[in-house]
């Protein structure tokens, strides 16, 4: 029974991306493991034996066939593209199961009707082929691949004796199942491409809103501190001309270069306090932006909450590391950010789904747990009912 819990904390540690990926390729598998017994369930009603050794070599070309496919298809999963080989593997073996099964079958019952293994054997075969090739095969090339295979099935049951307008009737038959059941799996791999094009988009716009903060904040840097140090530069200059000649203007420029440098000093960390310290209420609107840019929808409640200076700085600096968690571990799905203003405290609540196991806190937590406990306040962050739950809580 351990066994269970442990694949439900595995399955809950996967991202949505990695779910869709692992649904999508064990369908497939799951799919093509039931060849064998379709072929069975074919030739079963019209079986006729001929021997032992046709019997096994229908089990063991099915059994291969099954073994082919499914090596096509994970291939596929894997590398993106099918070398030749695995593909004309599974159409031999594809091919030698149809034979082998129209041999342990005779060509009439014994009431004389045509016997239908045949046609739907190909049918069968050719589903199995064809499921693996849509992993990498477009739809067109799949839906001409069907086609063949439906004619090919028409001219086997023409040959056993069927009518030829019964003989087109199976093979129309044919065409129209594999046309809708191939084409149903193609559309979950095309999904699954769609899924991973998104996963890898959010990565993209998440390295990519980082990269603008840090150009906004090497930019307003620049700009106080360029002109400064500039001045500083001439003035320095300047007094090291007037002290070689022994003017005593010299004083008066070493203490404007002092002045100059403090307030440089005071412009620099009137930069780092805007860019660490904001409106709780900006935050919030900045963070419901980066996130939904991200393609993940983001909730805010109790924005309007009248708190104090402290509060919201302290708060300001829990929404930035909540949103850089969910942008580097979440999973897409939602974001809910709540505040909650109390009588005596003030929590700010986090919750959204992330990808694999968070494991111990980063720096960035733990930076974070200590300037709230500075602050009197504490932070709480783990797993609840699937979800990464981060609590801030600071005095009113």
């Amino acid at each position: 029974m351990a066994a269970v819990p442990g694949l439900s904390r595995w399955w809950s540690s996967r991202s949505d991306t990695d779910r869709i990926e692992i649904y999508t390729r064990w369908s497939f598998h799951l799919t093509l493991a039931g060849l064998p017994f379709l072929v069975l369930l074919v030739t079963v009603s019209a079986y006729r034996s001929r021997g032992t050794a046709w019997d096994l070599l229908l089990a063991a070309a099915a059994l291969t066939t099954t073994a082919a496919c499914v090596v096509v298809a994970e291939t596929g999963f894997r590398r993106g593209t099918v070398p030749p080989g695995p593909v004309a593997a599974a159409v031999a073996a594809g091919v030698l199961t149809v034979a082998a099964g129209v041999a342990v079958t005779e060509a009439r019952g014994e009431d004389g009707v045509p016997n239908p293994a045949g046609p739907w054997l190909v049918g069968v075969v050719a589903a199995a082929v064809l499921v693996a090739l849509s992993v990498v095969v477009p739809y067109r090339p799949l839906a001409a691949l069907s086609a063949v295979a439906a004619v090919l099935a028409a001219v086997v049951s023409a040959l056993r004796g069927v009518p030829v307008l019964a003989a087109g009737i199976v093979g129309l038959s044919i065409l129209v199942a594999l046309v809708f059941f191939v084409g149903a799996f193609r559309f979950s791999v095309w999904l699954l491409d769609v899924v991973r094009e998104q996963e890898r988009a959010r990565g993209v716009q998440a390295q990519l809103a980082v990269a603008e903060e840090r150009l906004r904040f090497a930019r307003d840097l620049h700009d106080v501190m360029g002109r400064n140090l500039s001045a500083i530069a001439v003035k320095s200059q300047l007094a090291e001309q007037l002290v070689r000649r022994g003017r005593p203007e010299a004083a008066d420029e070493v203490a404007a270069i002092g002045a100059l440098a403090g307030s440089s000093l005071a412009e620099v960390r009137e930069v780092v306090r805007g860019y660490r310290a904001v409106d709780l209420r900006s935050e919030l609107a900045g963070a419901r932006s980066v996130l939904r840019a991200a393609g993940i929808d983001c909730t805010v409640t109790g924005e309007d909450a009248q708190l104090s200076e402290e509060a919201q700085v302290v708060l300001g600096w829990v929404v930035r590391e909540a949103v850089t968690n969910v942008l580097r571990h979440g999973s897409g799905g939602t974001c809910t950010i709540a505040v909650d203003a109390g009588d005596r405290e003030v929590s700010l609540t986090v919750t959204n789904t992330v990808a694999g196991d968070v494991g111990a806190w980063g720096s960035g937590l733990t930076g974070l747990s200590e300037r709230l406990a500075a602050a009197g306040g504490r932070l709480s962050a783990g797993r609840r009912d699937g979800d990464f739950v981060l609590v801030g809580e600071v005095p009113a």
